[in-house]
């Protein structure tokens, strides 16, 4: 990955914002897209395929009823800030609630992890780090062969189709703001990919399922933020200041045709959510 965690976690929410047509749609098959993708990582049997289905929905009712209105509160905040002048500590501010969100989706989703983790076979369980592994391999081929040239072309593209599904078509000068912040971002991909492999290490380690294993996951999980390089953490400071300083000089420059599209984008989406919710009571 070439940006900060933080700064994929706010673009997971532009995403999922901008689906606002099949959001509803999408939620309510989480039951069937989670467990097809674990299937990617590992074959289950029938019985694991039950027990993960059982397991699935106490969280996914939790997710509707406690996860979802802080969505609503994110969505209520970003309109609210584009009343006035943005600022980028506001757009920081977004990314920090999204955050916080996935942390508690992380966690709680850990847990039926863990759950599943106890009934796969060693075959099964060989298979799933195998797979890891395997993605390892296609990140770095992904990433690591790109030129920086290519890295800042990608990084524009990538922050323009975002911009402009929101806002419409960009002028010269918005362009201009996106481009000179990807010429900006610093990379963090080998970084990235370094602590990822030693990351693999442990969990085949811990996978081993020596008593307490579950435990050590969870903490090893919980430590992983505090365990960061120095040289990552310092690219990630940086490419969050110049995201954000970005991200809030663009909505500055928005024409009322570009806020209309935004406003309405947005208000899309929350009623896609206050729907969701509805259908959980």
């Amino acid at each position: 990955m070439s940006i900060s965690r933080r700064l994929w976690l706010l673009a997971c929410l532009l995403l999922f914002l901008q689906g606002c047509s099949s959001t509803t749609f999408v939620y309510n098959r989480l039951d069937f897209f989670i467990p097809w993708y674990i299937g990617k990582y590992v074959d289950l049997d029938r019985p694991q395929k039950a027990l993960l289905k059982e397991e699935l929905g106490p969280f996914l009712q939790w997710h509707r009823r406690d996860e979802l209105p802080t969505y609503l509160d994110i969505i209520d905040g970003i309109t609210r800030d584009l009343d006035g002048e943005v600022a980028p500590a506001q757009i920081s501010a977004t990314a920090d609630a999204f955050e916080s969100a996935w942390l508690r989706i992380e966690a709680r989703g850990l847990e039926w992890m863990l759950a599943l983790g106890e009934a796969l076979s060693d075959d099964q369980m060989r298979e799933f780090i195998t797979s890891l592994r395997e993605k390892q391999v296609e990140y770095e081929e992904e990433y690591l062969t790109r030129t920086d040239a290519e890295f800042h072309e990608e990084v524009y593209e990538n922050l323009l189709d975002s911009a402009q599904d929101y806002m419409g078509r960009l002028d010269r000068e918005q362009r201009a703001i996106l481009q000179q912040a990807a010429n900006r971002m610093q990379r963090s991909d080998s970084y990235w990919l370094q602590e990822r492999a030693l990351w693999l290490d442990r969990l085949e380690n811990m996978l081993q399922r020596d008593e307490g294993w579950q435990q050590a996951v969870r903490d090893s999980l919980t430590e992983r933020e505090d365990n960061a390089s120095p040289e990552y953490l310092a690219v990630y400071e940086h490419n969050s200041d110049v995201i954000y300083t970005a991200l809030a000089a663009l909505a500055n420059t928005r024409t009322d045709k570009q806020d209309q599209r935004l406003r309405r984008k947005l208000a899309d989406f929350r009623d896609d959510i206050q729907a969701l919710i509805a259908q959980g009571k």
